[in-house]
């Protein structure tokens, strides 16, 4: 069995420990390219959202390199991701690709199933040995997330650009290479020096801003065409409403368990939506409010072209702004999508957000940037 699975951010390093810790053969999908939207896009349905067509191109990159096994997470509600698996499934049998899918739905109060799909997986590995495995890789994962974190707001205020993004990835490449769990508060230290060491401007006041919306293209930069970075480079600092250690807790524990989870967001959300749409929808519009009331200067909602959840978000967004006094910029992203527009939109947002707020971005990178990416520019929508 040659496992491989989807990439999203953080998750596919700590993925990538978990199955070889439980004794599996990895064969990671290759990093995501333009080729692999690409092929995403030209296999998967016109109006599917951006995730899915990335994923099916993981898929079939992946399946190529010598893979044989798929894993997949599920979904319940009204979000479509709950029929990804499903429906990519399909795609890639229609190709002519010979596979297994492994899908791993959230319990719901009912472990059985998940159970059952992770025995498949573990082959020979004890429970012991996989509960050992899964706690690795929750605290690599919480590990990384806080790492994550200290880089957005070193990059907003660090001197020479790009020293922090070299500190990060330094610092997620010893976490992915840990083999003991004793290990990982030591070399999380050390990669939390590494950031500490970046030269700073001390007298920086820099733009906040807080990043909300649908999950993966949060927490995929290729996604999201690196939004974080084009902030921090601009000296904005950045707070990310959702990581996967949260999502974890909420479904595989509290759900579970029956117990309430997200109830600050839920309660700031209540005024303005008050009802489950599905996916992250009720949770941008409870973050954008509990922003709002930290002071933060601006939201920027990060959406799939045509998500349903936050399409319903996105039409309440505009009240929550009036009513709780903090700009919002609404980006929409699917395969077309590129830098440039990107850019521009972020700029003449940060412009508006630094004559309201009487604080400074830096632009001194602007001429560079657009010179690297102008051979990529895509059409915005």
């Amino acid at each position: 069995m040659k496992i491989t699975y989807p990439h999203m951010g953080l998750l596919t390093i700590a993925l990538a420990g978990f199955f070889q810790d439980i004794g599996l053969e990895v064969v990671p999908p290759p990093p995501i390219t333009k080729k692999t939207v690409n092929l995403g896009a030209l296999h998967s349905p016109e109006f599917a959202c951006l995730p899915l067509k990335i994923n099916v191109g993981n898929f079939i990159e992946a399946l190529e390199t010598g893979a044989d096994t798929i894993i997949m997470a599920g979904g319940t509600g009204p979000c479509r991701f709950g029929c990804y698996a499903q429906v990519q499934r399909e795609i890639l049998r229609d190709l002519g690709c010979r596979f297994e899918m492994i899908i791993l739905e959230p319990p719901q109060g009912n472990w059985q199933g998940l159970f059952r799909q992770l025995k498949r997986l573990r082959g020979n590995c004890s429970p012991k040995m996989l509960a050992l495995a899964g706690l690795n890789l929750w605290r690599k994962l919480k590990a990384m997330e806080r790492l994550h974190k200290k880089s957005l707001k070193v990059r907003a205020r660090e001197i020479n650009k790009g020293d922090t993004t070299k500190a990060y990835n330094k610092g997620l490449g010893m976490l992915a290479e840990i083999k003991d769990p004793q290990a990982i508060p030591q070399v999380l230290r050390d990669g939390l020096g590494l950031l500490e060491e970046v030269p700073k401007d001390s007298n920086s006041q820099p733009l906040r801003i807080g990043l909300v919306g649908e999950i993966y293209t949060l927490l995929e930069p290729f996604a999201n065409l690196r939004i974080e970075e084009l902030l921090g480079d601009r000296g904005v600092e950045v707070e990310c409403s959702a990581y996967i250690s949260d999502w974890i807790i909420e479904h595989l524990v509290l759900n579970t368990l029956r117990l309430p989870a997200g109830l600050a967001v839920k309660k700031a959300a209540a005024p303005y939506l008050n009802c489950f749409v599905g996916g992250h929808g009720r949770e941008t519009v409870g973050d954008t409010v509990r922003y709002a009331r930290r002071g933060f200067d601006g939201v920027i909602h990060v959406l799939p072209f045509t998500c349903t959840p936050e399409i319903v978000a996105q039409s309440i967004l505009p009240v929550v702004s009036r009513r709780e006094g903090i700009p919002f910029l609404s980006v929409s992203l699917d395969e077309q999508s590129g830098e440039a527009g990107l850019i521009t939109r972020l700029e003449a947002f940060l412009d508006l957000l630094a004559e309201k707020s009487k604080k400074n971005f830096q632009l001194s990178r602007k001429k560079s940037l657009f010179g690297k990416i102008g051979s990529n520019a895509g059409k915005w929508r």
